[in-house]
């Protein structure tokens, strides 16, 4: 067996960490997470359920970040002595493992690096997520329900929490919309890649012929709005609707017009929200589901008019942007970075990670030139 010389990988590795750090400004980090451990630590802080939800996960969530650059940085100083033994020892499986460790650290910090990239003015938000089935029918409203059921279970491989402020069952099978939030810090900007149209190709389970169908679903990726943002909402321009919530086959959820479905007469923006028992919660859930629409489509307004003034295009992120092919043969592939997985029944599971990385990766490569 060839002896591998590592050492170049080693420093090259080196220098990505070092700049990850350096962006990261891990000083900085260890005393945000200090002033929110203080904040935790508050005997008061759960007088406000919401702010100290905010306050925890956030601490959570820097803390692991932290101990993941730390845990890096330990691993790759760790490395050059593992090949250094395995070469004095002759020893061909150490120096495997010892490659096997240079590979998986290659992954590791590449992933890392990708959050980096994550500098835009919302990418630090929450995310509010909508799917709605579109083209293919009941097949359709099937595939918008296993697209919603494959980042409820990313958000679980993760440790986010999720929250599902409304679903719109269809009458045969699946779901005709869902709206959903990941409360974690950055899942917007993580996630903001996979708004487009998601496209499936299977044998159709309700075709008694058992044919081939092709069928669309859209996803809506928003960042949750805060308090900082100034979105005025005027009440003379809502209609606001109660009706009763309603499950799977129409079964109804309870006994009162609880439901909440709210229409920015403006825009033409409707949201509604079922999940939650009392209708004053579901009306603050709307509200806020509301104005985060509202904010995206005032940046997106903002975007357009500073492209307007550059005399640059617009682009736009809503068409096709991946492909799920589950016969003939059986592939995942993104249309924008090339990546692509052989293992669908893996991705419809929540392993998207690597679709993800790469589609930040691409994004930023669009938006530097």
């Amino acid at each position: 067996m060839a002896v591998i010389d590592p050492a170049e990988e080693i420093n090259e590795l080196t220098g990505t960490l070092k700049s990850i750090q350096d962006v990261l400004d891990l000083d900085a980090l260890r005393k945000q997470i200090a002033d929110l451990g203080e904040q935790a630590a508050a005997p008061d802080l759960w007088n406000d359920p919401e702010q100290a939800q905010k306050v925890t996960s956030k601490l959570s969530h820097l803390q692991g970040e932290l101990n993941r650059v730390e845990a890096l940085a330990s691993r790759l100083d760790d490395l050059p002595i593992l090949f250094e033994l395995a070469a004095e020892e002759g020893d061909e499986d150490a120096l495997a493992e010892a490659g096997k460790e240079l590979t998986s650290l290659k992954a590791d910090i590449g992933a890392l690096e990708v959050r980096t990239l994550l500098s835009g003015e919302y990418d630090s938000r929450e995310a509010l997520i909508t799917i709605n089935s579109q083209a293919g029918g009941v097949d359709a409203a099937d595939w918008a329900q296993m697209l919603l059921r494959m980042y409820l279970r990313w958000a679980e491989r993760k440790g986010y929490p999720s929250e599902v402020y409304d679903t719109s069952y269809a009458e045969e099978a699946g779901i005709k919309s869902a709206t959903f939030t990941i409360k974690a810090p950055y899942a917007y900007g993580t996630l903001r890649g996979e708004h487009g149209t998601h496209r499936l190709v299977r044998i159709s389970p309700f075709d008694n012929q058992g044919r081939r169908q092709t069928s669309f679903a859209g996803v809506d990726v928003v960042p949750v709005v805060e308090q900082t943002d100034h979105i005025d909402i005027n009440e003379d321009d809502l209609r606001i609707d109660v009706y009763r919530s309603s499950g799977p086959g129409g079964q109804g959820v309870n006994t009162t017009d609880s439901a909440v479905r709210i229409t920015h007469i403006p825009t033409g923006i409707v949201v509604s929200c079922q999940n939650e028992r009392s209708q004053l919660q579901n009306r603050a859930s709307a509200m806020t589901v509301l104005s985060a629409k509202l904010l995206e489509r005032k940046r997106q307004e903002e975007a357009a008019a500073m492209n307007e003034l550059r005399g640059e295009s617009t682009t736009s992120w809503g068409t096709q942007i991946r492909n799920y092919v589950l016969h003939p043969y059986q592939i995942v592939k993104d249309l924008r970075s090339g990546v692509e997985a052989g293992n669908p029944t893996a991705v419809l599971d929540g392993d998207i990670d690597e679709f993800i990385e790469g589609e930040i990766r691409w994004m930023r490569r669009q938006e530097t030139r």
